[in-house]
């Protein structure tokens, strides 16, 4: 399971907030990055892996156990024992298998369908655009940036003024934008680049007023708690 702490250099949530307060100078959207572990549970690698383990763990036991041997060898083990120690085997192997499924994440991630990824990640980013306040903003002009490590997705979810005044298809840019800087840059400048893109955008359409409050505070959200 991803570490959202060792993903940042040092310092690297303060530049993220600089960044945040700095494009809110300008606008009075509310910006709000989010970095999360992960999107969801994925019970499917551990089932998967715990199978293949089961198997591996019921082939060697087999091979590795004594033939059964003529009636009144002292060496034979009697056919109920051979039965325990091959279930044994079976539960055992599941067991390892599953907890390794389950903390590895290169075997979570290649038995995750990517389709269940996007899925997740698209609930949890609105469960959290929800959870952190981000839409109970007075104009209705919250931003959420969200970045999930494991699935190495983004997405980008707005608020009805913003989507009302920059329109949908500039948020899936800002999205695609920053899953493209992920991909080829630090952590901390992908969301720092995505957010100074997203600035001059939003001032253009929602700029700051006298007297606009800051409803929201210009902080990175981490989500470092395995669902």
């Amino acid at each position: 399971m991803q570490n959202v702490a060792k993903k940042l250099a040092a310092h690297d949530d303060q530049r993220i907030n600089e960044t945040v307060a700095a494009a809110e100078s300008k606008t009075s959207a509310e910006i709000v990055p989010v970095l999360a572990a992960a999107s969801g549970r994925y019970d499917r690698p551990e089932d998967i892996v715990g199978l293949w383990a089961a198997a591996g763990s019921l082939a060697a036991t087999w091979t590795l156990l004594p033939e059964h041997a003529g009636a009144g060898d002292w060496g034979s083990l009697p056919p109920w024992a051979y039965l325990l120690v091959l279930v044994a085997s079976v539960v055992v192997g599941f067991v390892v298998g599953a907890v390794i499924g389950a903390h590895v994440d290169w075997l979570r991630h290649l038995f995750t369908p990517a389709q269940q990824m996007r899925d997740e990640v698209f609930a949890r980013s609105r469960q959290v655009f929800f959870d952190s306040r981000v839409h109970h903003t007075a104009g209705r002009t919250g931003l959420l940036i969200y970045v999930s490590l494991f699935e190495r997705m983004a997405a980008v979810v707005a608020d009805e003024a913003v989507v009302a005044k920059l329109g949908q298809p500039a948020l899936d840019e800002l999205r695609d934008h920053l899953t493209a800087s992920l991909r080829t840059q630090p952590l901390a400048d992908a969301i720092c680049n995505t957010i100074v893109a997203a600035g001059p955008r939003l001032a253009a359409v929602l700029p700051r007023a006298d007297g606009d409050v800051n409803e929201l505070p210009d902080a990175l959200v981490v989500l470092d708690r395995r669902l």
